[in-house]
């Protein structure tokens, strides 16, 4: 593995923890939970960046790291679909 491709993995893992502490703010004002579920992928998606450097695996064994990945969209989608789904009883 390059230091090129550590430095970009860090990068990106910074990145994705920023975009995390972002939305865990707004779900600490509203209480929404599609906030919290937000926060949550994108710190998923910060650990899928950071394992492959962290742990030094390289390029053709990483398939099974893309399941936290998998996993960061899953609950991504399963919160879009939840928040559509409650009933608002005013409405």
């Amino acid at each position: 593995m390059s230091g090129q491709e550590g430095l970009i993995a860090g990068g990106l893992s910074a990145g994705f923890l920023v975009l995390a502490a972002f939305f865990l703010r707004f779900w600490g004002r509203t209480r929404e939970r599609l906030f919290l579920a937000f926060s949550a992928a994108f710190a998923l998606m910060a650990v899928n960046q950071a394992l492959p450097v962290i742990l030094h695996i390289p390029q053709e064994d990483r398939g099974g790291i893309y399941l936290i990945r998998l996993a960061a969209f899953v609950l991504i989608i399963v919160a879009v679909v939840a928040k559509n789904l409650k009933r608002d009883p005013e409405v």
